[in-house]
């Protein structure tokens, strides 16, 4: 196993074992432990799920295990449990530092569009008003 990846300790997986869902239909699951462990991984290191890890099993596993569980409220459940043993019972935070900008936020038509209207409320002359003026002279 490579240091760089996540894994549930012997204590933490104690603590939310039990509140797992236990109603299994169809092919037996795999190891909840290794799964949730991915899931943690790629929610703390920010990669997409394609790219997680094998040792955590397969990428769409992961996946599908997240996305069901999210709509199920599983994990609002587990989180709801766990926050009892805090230190606080009246507020609790997940820290998001690790949340990733979408690869299309740095540009786009807003930020030019408000970069351009800086401009003119300076009083800039539009390139394109100040090339018509040099070709009319």
């Amino acid at each position: 196993m490579s240091r760089n990846l996540f894994w549930l300790s012997d204590e933490q997986w104690q603590r939310i074992e039990p509140h797992l869902p236990t109603d299994v239909r169809g092919v037996e699951r795999q190891d909840d432990r290794r799964i949730i462990s991915g899931i943690i991984h790629v929610l703390k290191s920010g990669c997409r799920w394609s790219d997680c890890p094998e040792a955590y099993g397969p990428p769409t596993t992961i996946y599908n295990r997240f996305a069901r569980w999210a709509r199920r409220g599983i994990w609002e459940n587990l989180f709801r449990e766990l926050a009892r043993y805090g230190r606080s019972t009246d507020t609790q935070m997940i820290d998001s530092t690790h949340v990733k900008a979408h690869r299309s936020a740095s540009g786009g038509k807003g930020g030019s569009r408000n970069r351009l209207l800086a401009a003119r409320e300076e009083g800039a002359t539009r390139r394109s008003t100040h090339s018509q003026m040099l070709r009319g002279a």
